[in-house]
């Protein structure tokens, strides 16, 4: 009998502790390579600090001056470069899942630093959640950005990828 007591109690707690769970595949797989070939590529064009952050969009030419070739590939809805909170870089799309369209992008909003879709409000913390939803239909769903991997590549300093 006291050994099921605890059992029990553990048991009769589950409920009300809930099972909050991070939804981060509502944007479609779609492919990401991103290169930097050289270190100097990476300074201007990667994140060099915490807080820092830059978007990748081939259809409007950002980052201003990157050259994007034919083996270029920026996800869904384009990728959001960041340097997290201790300064390691980070990717997400900047497609928000709670709209699922590659037009609906995050931007950081930079009152906050949180990025934040324009059209359902939803808030995002990149810099220190790992693109978890902090407000907004996003929050009350759990929809979170899709990661990406940002790591070193065989023929690239940096490389972010699917």
């Amino acid at each position: 009998m006291k050994r099921t007591l605890p059992l029990l109690l553990l048991a009769s707690l589950m409920p009300l502790t809930g099972c909050d769970t991070l939804d981060d595949d509502r944007i479609p797989v779609a492919a990401v390579n991103i290169s930097f070939p050289t270190v100097a590529e990476w300074n201007i064009y990667g994140v060099s600090a915490a807080l820092d952050h830059k978007r990748f969009i081939p259809e409007q030419h950002l980052p201003t001056g990157f050259y994007y070739t034919a083996s270029t590939y920026c996800g869904y809805g384009g990728v959001l470069l960041v340097g997290d909170v201790m300064g390691n870089p980070a990717a997400y799309d900047l497609a928000c899942p709670v709209e699922c369209k590659p037009g609906v992008r995050v931007a950081i909003d930079p009152e906050t630093n949180l990025a934040r879709c324009p059209q359902c409000h939803s808030t995002y913390d990149v810099f220190s959640l790992q693109g978890h939803p902090t407000s907004g239909e996003a929050a009350d769903k759990g929809y979170g950005l899709r990661r990406y991997h940002v790591g070193t590549g065989r023929t690239s300093y940096m490389l972010i990828s699917f």
